[in-house]
């Protein structure tokens, strides 16, 4: 394994699963990008506000490839909406769904760069959310 394959399994371990604030500050640089914000207090800020809507929620990694300073990470998550998630009042519904998380690393082996994609779509119709189109007339 190597050390950014090891810092990436690290990553979701201890801040994604377990809230390690301390990881994350080892982790995250500063000036790394992330939702609604840069450095680990933005990362922490997202998962602290996910974990309000899933407090159980957990990630597992299916799969994990390494290439010099980069990973790609393919996870699994799953959890039960007890808070509000978005515009979606507590459910009590079990969800699961998957994504995918490509880190880069700087030479101190700290993350510089954060991207994921998910399958929310899936999610909110787990949670019963309702998507319809546009009625017509309505600018489409």
């Amino acid at each position: 394994m190597t050390d950014v394959e090891a810092a990436a399994r690290r990553f979701i371990a201890d801040v994604w699963n377990a809230a390690r604030e301390e990881s994350a500050y080892e982790l995250i640089a500063e000036d790394c990008p992330g939702l609604g914000g840069t450095g680990p207090a933005a990362t922490l800020a997202w998962h602290r506000d996910r974990r309000g809507a899933f407090p159980d929620l957990r990630y597992k990694i299916v799969e994990v490839v390494a290439s010099g300073d980069r990973v790609a990470v393919h996870w699994r998550a799953a959890g039960t909406q007890a808070g509000q998630f978005g515009p979606v009042p507590p459910t009590g519904q079990v969800v699961s769904y998957s994504g995918a998380t490509f880190l880069r690393f700087d030479e101190t082996g700290r993350i510089v760069d954060v991207w994921s994609v998910n399958e929310l779509f899936q999610l909110l119709q787990q949670l019963g959310v309702e998507m319809l189109p546009p009625a017509p007339g309505n600018g489409v």
